[in-house]
């Protein structure tokens, strides 16, 4: 159990904020808003990983998964476009094959759809699916405070749904915290250090995950200058 897993919502441009955050020595680094592949292979050119996944239909802004060290990584044949940036794919350390979502959540013109509605439209599409190993994390768009404002398909419902597979949050299990009492934010709306949130997640397998399991959310002195998310940091994963 020794991965480090990074997921970042870069607020675009990951061409020139990369050097801070492979400096980490991630060994799968999820982004989240970033620039097309073509861009980032050219800027990256000098950094040694393994693999360049990017899924957009805006060249400016789509999802990244990168993979370095003894993780292999490659793009699922049942990707849904409905769920357009819940993007599934098979990723592989050492004999390990493990199913990874990069999620990120975004506004819908039916608000059924809309965020967290998409998350929870995925995750029954896919259930099969997470009956294997599985994660799922980045930019959820999402929190159990706003609960109320959805019937059916809510923050509480998704985490109910991947608790009945044993897959946990990371960060509420490690800080023994429940959803929507969380400490430490990984948004700084419109990057005002009065308007925190916590909305960036990882969501694994119980099997994935052990005592020895660390997450940390980024500062905001550290990180606020080129995003208004910060990055979560898994250690000791898989």
């Amino acid at each position: 159990m020794g991965l480090r897993i990074i997921s970042w919502n870069c607020n675009m441009a990951f061409r020139k904020k990369y050097e801070k955050v492979i400096a980490l020595k991630p060994d799968l680094l999820v982004l989240q808003e970033c620039e097309n592949a073509e861009k980032l292979k050219k800027y990256l050119a000098t950094v040694d990983y393994n693999e360049l996944i990017w899924y957009g239909k805006n060249p400016h802004k789509g999802v990244a998964i990168i993979s370095f060290n003894k993780v292999n990584i490659k793009m699922s044949r049942n990707h849904n476009t409905d769920f357009e940036f819940i993007v599934p794919l098979e990723m592989k350390v050492d004999n390990r094959n493990i199913k990874l979502f990069n999620i990120w959540a975004m506004p819908h013109k039916k608000r059924a759809k809309s965020y967290v509605g998409q998350i929870w439209g995925a995750i029954n599409y896919y259930k099969n699916d997470l009956n294997k190993e599985s994660i799922l994390i980045g930019d959820f768009n999402s929190n159990a405070i706003w609960d109320k404002e959805r019937r059916v398909g809510n923050h509480s419902d998704v985490v109910n749904f991947l608790n009945d597979k044993n897959i946990y949050s990371i960060y509420h299990q490690k800080k023994r915290l429940k959803h929507g009492i969380e400490k430490h934010p990984t948004l700084y709306l419109l990057k005002k250090v009065d308007r925190p949130y916590h909305m960036d997640y990882c969501f694994a397998s119980k099997s994935l995950y052990s005592a020895k399991t660390r997450i940390k959310v980024g500062k905001y002195e550290d990180w606020i200058k080129l995003s208004d998310h910060m990055p979560i940091i898994i250690d000791h994963i898989v």
